[in-house]
């Protein structure tokens, strides 16, 4: 993973990779991405440059592991809330949704992400991947806890169609209340036969 160092130690290594997300944080909200370096970054993060393309190999898979940490710490807060919520699964997943859509409106990164340059956008459409792997297993974890009984093929879609429409709302401004209201009515629709 290139977080572990030559004689097995994993500290220092996962030390110098949470430095050097910190320190893209800092150059995306600063709007200053587009401009910099591989090298500036590391002298940033106060790593090699070596280090550095050993644990993201790019600048752009470091963008993308920046974007990640910023989404897996707001499904956190997503998944923290909605386990007071019972198990209605279309109702948990509007709220999350919800939750989402508020969140990266008003994350300082997502919203950067969203409205920056040409070289910060694709990680939220082109070269999404890390991105959506990572949301996508987090919704369909969420749909299991909610609806064990669904059958995995149904949850797994239902993942996916929510997953793809969350991005799409987040990339085309809407109110939040509204996407949440028909990503819930989809979703139902989709677990009717699971309901019966």
């Amino acid at each position: 993973m290139g977080t572990v160092s030559g004689d097995g130690r994993a500290g220092a290594g996962v030390g110098a990779r949470e430095r050097l997300l910190d320190a893209a944080y800092t150059e995306v909200l600063a709007g200053h991405w587009g401009g910099r370096r591989m090298v500036d970054i590391a002298r940033a993060a106060r790593v090699s440059r070596q280090t550095l393309y050993n644990v993201f190999g790019s600048k752009e898979g470091l963008l993308q592991a920046v974007v990640v940490r910023e989404v897996n710490a707001l499904m956190d807060t997503v998944e923290r809330v909605l386990e007071a919520d019972g198990h209605d699964p279309a109702h948990a997943v509007g709220r999350t949704t919800r939750m989402v859509l508020f969140g990266a409106r008003d994350n300082p990164l997502l919203r950067a992400v969203v409205t920056g340059d040409d070289e910060l956008l694709p990680v939220l459409t082109t070269r999404s991947a890390p991105l959506l792997d990572a949301l996508g297993e987090r919704i369909h974890r969420t749909l299991r806890e909610h609806c064990p009984n669904a059958d995995p093929g149904v949850a797994e879609t239902v993942a996916d169609v929510t997953l793809r429409l969350l991005v799409s709302y987040s990339l085309q401004p809407i109110d939040p209340d509204l996407a949440a209201r028909r990503v819930e009515m989809v979703v139902h629709g989709m677990l009717l036969p699971v309901d019966r």
